[in-house]
């Protein structure tokens, strides 16, 4: 499992492998589950932590980062 900080959305990105994809979720807390039940899938680690990333954007922009 990999992650990467986003200190601005105070989320943190976490993604790991799922067979012939990437699998990715924000996580607020050491727990590391997933905000809201979400977890974003892509065909590529940079794939599923951009969709992430997205996620991570639009959930602060409705003001719930």
């Amino acid at each position: 499992m990999t992650s990467s900080s986003m200190p601005a959305a105070r989320f943190e990105i976490r993604s790991e492998a799922r067979g012939p994809h990437w699998i990715a979720w924000l996580a607020r807390d050491s727990a590391g589950k997933p905000v809201n039940a979400v977890v974003l899938v892509g065909e590529t680690k940079e794939e599923a932590e951009a969709r992430a990333r997205e996620y991570a954007a639009q959930l602060t922009a409705r003001g719930e980062a």
